[in-house]
């Protein structure tokens, strides 16, 4: 199996401007891809599900890929998402230690295919955020950290 490599962008986008909506709100999302081309894909999916703006009618502003700031550091990471299973959707809470957020957010995918068997395509994930120790929930991630 050839292993998927993952990337972060941020991807800035809004409404094309007319008579209309002179002045559009603009978006911004972090979005986990392969590709840009993926990315921008997956930002006008989540955007037209979220607000009524298709990629016919909108316009990406910029695309940016995001690195580590610190890729030595071991963190722990919270990871918020939805997936459809065979007997619908659920939303879940999942906690993974490792040294960037993309190696997280693919450690979460592997998890998931193995735990759930869900597909790539069916997760969706909400928010990604770096822990304290102290916020720690998981028992299992507890056990790596000094008290």
């Amino acid at each position: 199996a050839t292993e998927m490599t993952l990337h972060e962008f941020q991807i800035i986008g809004r409404r094309k401007a007319d008579e209309k909506h002179p002045n559009p709100v603009i978006y911004r999302m972090t979005i986990f891809a392969d590709n840009t081309t993926s990315a921008k894909s997956k930002f006008w999916f989540y955007l037209s599900q979220l607000k009524r703006v298709k990629k016919a009618n909108g316009e990406i502003l910029s695309i940016t890929e995001k690195f580590e700031k610190y890729p030595q550091k071991v963190k722990t990471f919270g990871i918020f998402l939805r997936y459809n299973s065979r007997s619908g959707t659920f939303n879940m809470y999942k906690e993974f230690r490792d040294v960037s957020r993309v190696g997280a957010v693919s450690r979460l995918y592997a998890d998931m295919a193995g735990r759930h068997r869900a597909r790539h395509s069916t997760i969706q994930i909400i928010k990604v955020n770096e822990l304290p120790s102290s916020k720690v929930r998981r028992t299992s991630i507890r056990q790596y950290l000094r008290e």
